[in-house]
C-alpha cells in the first residue's frame, strides 16, 4: 500500500471520474450504504470523500434527500495564458470537447486583421463545445492560418486542446495573448451549443494568441455560460501619474 493515496482520496477520485459521465448536474449519488458496499470501506471514509467533493462545490448534500451533483459554477482566475483543459484540470475536473464544425473559409475581416493576413486569405475555422461535469461550459469558435489549421484539423480535437497541439506537436510556441471581454446575449447558434435560451447572458472572450516574433496564430471567440463560470483577477494600483488627474471644470471627461 506504500505510496498509494489514502482510501478516502481514492473514493473521492473514483466518484469524481463518474461525474459528468454516469451522473450529470442534478443527479443523485448512491447512498452511503451503497458506496460502502461498492468500495468496501468504512462509513467515515465515504463521508470524508463526499465532504471533500462538497467543499470543492462539485456536489451538494440536502438533508433527508441525499447528495446531488451540483450545477457547474467555477471561479477561474485570469492570471496566465491557459486553455480550457488546463483550467479544468486545475479544478480537478474531467473535461472533454464536442467538435461541431471544421471548415476552410475566407477569413472574415475582423479575423483577417487580427491574424495579420492579406485580403482574401483562407483560414481554418473550428467550432467546439467544451464540457465539464458533463455540461456545456464554453462554445469556442477558433480561427487559424491554414498552414497550421490544416494540420490541427487532422488531430483529435475532442480529447486534445489546440494550445497543447500547437506547442507539443506542431512546434509553435505560445508567448502571450490579447483579451477583450464583453457580455452579450446568446444568439440562436450559441444558445443551442450551450443549451441555454436564446438571449441568455453569455460572457464572450475575444482572444488573439501570439507565437515568437509576435506573429498572431490563433484568433478565438470563447463564449461562456453566464451561470457556469466567474473570472477573477487581482490588479496592482498604478502610480498617480499613470492614472492621470481627475477632470476639473472645463477639462471634460476625456475619451
Amino acid at each position: 500500500m506504500s505510496g498509494q493515496p489514502p482510501f478516502y482520496a481514492q473514493v473521492e477520485q473514483a466518484l469524481l471520474s463518474r461525474i459528468g459521465i454516469d451522473w450529470c448536474p442534478g443527479d443523485r449519488l448512491p447512498t452511503e450504504d451503497a458506496l460502502i458496499a461498492e468500495f468496501g470501506v468504512s462509513r467515515i471514509t465515504v463521508r470524508r470523500a463526499v465532504h471533500n467533493l462538497v467543499s470543492r462545490g462539485l456536489v451538494v448534500t440536502r438533508r433527508g434527500q441525499g447528495t446531488f451533483v451540483a450545477s457547474t459554477n467555477l471561479r477561474q482566475p485570469l492570471a496566465a495564458l491557459t486553455g480550457f483543459v488546463e483550467d479544468m484540470t486545475a479544478h480537478g475536473l474531467p473535461s472533454r470537447a464536442r467538435v461541431v464544425l471544421i471548415e476552410e473559409i475566407a477569413a472574415p475581416e475582423s479575423v483577417r486583421v487580427a491574424l495579420e493576413l492579406p485580403v482574401g486569405a483562407p483560414v481554418t475555422h473550428i467550432e467546439r463545445v467544451r464540457l465539464a461535469l458533463g455540461s456545456p461550459v464554453s462554445f469556442d469558435s477558433t480561427y487559424l492560418p491554414v498552414d497550421l489549421g490544416r494540420r490541427i484539423a487532422q488531430d483529435d480535437l475532442e480529447h486534445e486542446q489546440v494550445f497543447t497541439l500547437l506547442e507539443s506537436r506542431h512546434a509553435t510556441p505560445l508567448v502571450d495573448a490579447s483579451y477583450a471581454i464583453r457580455a452579450i446575449g446568446a444568439d440562436e447558434h450559441t444558445a443551442r451549443a450551450l443549451e441555454v435560451v436564446p438571449g441568455s447572458a453569455v460572457l464572450q472572450i475575444e482572444r488573439t494568441t501570439y507565437t515568437t516574433g509576435q506573429r498572431p496564430i490563433d484568433h478565438e471567440f470563447l463564449h461562456y455560460r453566464g451561470d457556469a463560470i466567474t473570472f477573477t483577477t487581482r490588479l496592482p494600483r498604478g502610480a498617480a501619474t499613470d492614472r492621470g488627474s481627475a477632470p476639473g471644470p472645463g477639462n471634460g471627461t476625456g475619451r
